[in-house]
């Protein structure tokens, strides 16, 4: 680190306090050559990796695109926005915690079917007749027994 007023790179740390929300260190400093302190914030900076789309192209992660997905997914379904906040901050933790700087549109895929397939069962299964592009019947019954631990659904009476 080099002083503000001198450019000098002989820097002192006189003082170093963590905040009270204790998110960031606070370091009052002084500078050797110039004698002038000054002070420094230190704070966490997360960033988002990239998603890597199959086409190969790469873009910034969009938390508005993951909420219209599970939203679109969810619509006219009995599930809470709390558990839509509760999934989206779910996957965004596990993009964070993944330690990548990309990330491929199929993981952020699947991280949404299983927060779907923890929320509701029929969105789990809306999302994944498109995502996982079912051509045929045989398709989505596989779909469904999956969901349904082996279990068939039965016919609406």
């Amino acid at each position: 680190m080099k002083c503000p007023f001198c450019q000098h790179d002989d820097i002192q740390v006189l003082d170093t306090r963590v905040s009270e929300e204790g998110d960031a260190i606070k370091r009052r400093r002084r500078c050797v050559n110039c004698d002038k302190r000054f002070t420094t914030w230190e704070r966490i900076e997360l960033t988002m990796p990239y998603v890597v789309k199959k086409n190969g192209s790469r873009t910034e992660y969009s938390a508005d695109k993951l909420r219209a997905s599970l939203m679109l997914a969810l619509r006219k379904r009995p599930v809470a926005a709390e558990s839509v906040d509760k999934a989206v901050s779910s996957i965004e933790e596990k993009l964070l915690t993944s330690g990548q700087r990309e990330v491929d549109s199929v993981y952020v895929g699947e991280l949404v079917m299983a927060e779907l397939k923890r929320l509701d069962k029929v969105a789990y299964i809306r999302f994944a007749s498109v995502y996982k592009n079912f051509e045929d019947l045989a398709e989505f019954q596989d779909a469904i027994e999956a969901v349904g631990d082996g279990q068939e659904l039965s016919p609406k009476a």
